[in-house]
């Protein structure tokens, strides 16, 4: 089967590797798309960041590069091993990524598993990944979902996860007021879920497309261009003068993060969701005077369930986020190259490692 490998910094490359053999307690599933992640792009860009590097394995998987990329996938099972009796050949699923020491608990009621020692993910840390055309995988991190949610849609309910736990992180509840720092797949998603329970969106984004798919896609009820919208501004216009109750830094931007912290309210809650891969200059002073609540927020933890059920229900909708499509041939200079150097035309780019749907 062919696969997309990571090497290093600027070095993916599709190689031919034996498919995977299907173990006890594991499912083989055939991949149907992947989407093209920004953490991936760090690890392009900047990485290794979760990849290891030839010298230094991952502590779990003990793996070293090159690793296969992809953890935002959707595919078909096509086999199941010695012990997995809950799940069917033919059964659509997605995949919790997760490489996690196996004394840790993961059960229905953890809820730090995720922030475990040595995590990794899948498609990451090794243990294959959805860059590649089939994947054997640990039951414990496959979801089954309705033949009713099409599979390249699917692809999408991984980071809808990652706007669920931002979501749940933050606290918000019907009638709130959201600010939504940054339009991209994480943004829209996570507003997609502020949305579904009932908030009032903002969006602050540069980008005309994406601000055009946030209000078509109806995640957002207003989307402003900070260049010529002073957001401050307008977020108290929208709340008589209070300002925004949460705010979700979605770009690891500076200008964005200190527009998030004038933006809220005193009292309010900021949740930090992007990945920096450098130091911010935070606002102590504003903190301090308004006692603002500030959280980061990884992944998702037992939060697929309850994701799936949003798009199940038809609460989301996550057809409009998806702009492109395109086979594993294509993978650098359509999907990695785009998001990277014209991130303002698309939102969320997937890829058929098989170039089956295309």
């Amino acid at each position: 089967m062919r696969a997309a490998r990571y090497y290093g910094r600027n070095d993916i490359r599709i190689d031919d590797l034996p498919e995977p053999e299907v173990g006890p307690g594991q499912v083989g599933i055939e991949v149907a798309w992947c989407g093209i992640c920004g953490t991936d792009l760090h690890e392009y860009l900047e990485g290794p960041i979760f990849c290891p590097t030839p010298e230094t394995p991952h502590p779990i998987s003990g793996e070293t590069a090159p690793v296969t990329l992809g953890h935002e996938f959707s595919g078909t099972v096509y086999a199941v091993g010695e012990g997995v009796d809950d799940l069917e050949v033919g059964r659509h699923v997605v995949v919790e990524p997760y490489i996690i020491h196996d004394d840790v608990d993961t059960g229905p009621e953890s809820t730090d598993y995720h922030l475990s020692p040595d995590m990794g993910f899948i498609g990451l840390s090794g243990r294959g990944g959805g860059l590649g055309e089939k994947i054997a995988v640990q039951r414990r991190w496959v979801h089954p979902i309705a033949d009713s949610v099409p599979l390249d849609q699917a692809a999408l309910i991984e980071p809808l996860s990652v706007g669920y736990h931002a979501v749940q992180r933050s606290g918000a509840k019907a009638g709130d007021v959201a600010l939504v720092g940054g339009a991209g797949p994480i943004g829209l998603l996570t507003s997609a879920v502020l949305k579904a329970l009932g908030v009032t969106v903002v969006v602050s984004e540069l980008s005309p497309l994406r601000r055009q798919k946030a209000l078509e896609a109806g995640v957002a009820d207003h989307a402003l261009d900070p260049r010529e919208t002073d957001v401050v501004a307008a977020v108290r216009e929208l709340t008589g003068g209070r300002g925004a109750d949460v705010a979700f830094e979605c770009t690891s931007v500076q200008v964005v993060l200190d527009t998030l912290m004038e933006a809220l309210r005193p009292t309010g809650v900021l949740v930090v969701v992007s990945i920096w891969g450098h130091r911010s200059e935070f606002d102590m002073f504003t903190l301090v005077m308004k006692e603002i609540d500030v959280r980061g927020t990884i992944a998702y933890v037992n939060s697929h369930p309850a994701t799936i059920e949003l798009v199940e229900s038809g609460k989301i909708d996550l057809a409009p986020f998806i702009t492109g499509r395109i086979g594993l041939e294509g993978l650098v200079e359509e999907g990695f190259d785009t998001l990277i150097h014209r991130n303002e035309t698309a939102v969320k780019i997937l890829v058929s490692p098989s170039g089956r749907g295309l």
